[in-house]
């Protein structure tokens, strides 16, 4: 299942949404802000289909 959670780009400071899979316990991926456009990676930790903590990193 696919949640939703806003984040905020460590660059340039823009927040928007990322979908997160809640059926993994934890996951990292890279994504490109919408705004500046530069790379930065996401952390997420579920737990019974619900985000626990969203974490960005540059």
């Amino acid at each position: 299942m696919e949640e939703f959670a806003t984040v905020q780009c460590p660059f340039c400071g823009q927040s928007f949404d990322v979908a997160i899979d809640t059926t993994l316990a934890s996951q990292r991926f890279t994504t490109d802000c919408e705004v500046c456009c530069r790379p930065f990676e996401v952390r997420a930790e579920c737990e019974a289909g619900e985000i626990v903590s969203v974490d960005v990193a540059n």
